[in-house]
């Protein structure tokens, strides 16, 4: 069990890396303008994703593109 813990605490802590990571780029698009705009076709992302995920870098349509083609790929 003590096994269990180190690497569900690794893994906690791995997600909080790769979380900062998004929230520093999210700042990075703030101070640059394109906070809310889709990276692929610069289109507003839109609201409701914006509240669900603030640090969303594609629209809907565009993530689910991408999420197709890594699991054609994997």
């Amino acid at each position: 069990t003590v096994e269990e813990e180190h690497m569900l605490e690794q893994r906690v802590r791995d997600r909080e890396r790769k979380l900062l990571k998004k929230i520093q780029s999210a700042l990075v698009r703030l101070d640059a303008g394109d906070f809310g705009y889709c990276k692929e076709t610069g289109d507003p992302i839109g609201l409701p994703r914006m509240l669900a995920r603030p640090t969303a870098e594609y629209s809907i349509e565009a993530q689910e593109r991408h999420e197709r083609k890594e699991k054609l790929h994997a």
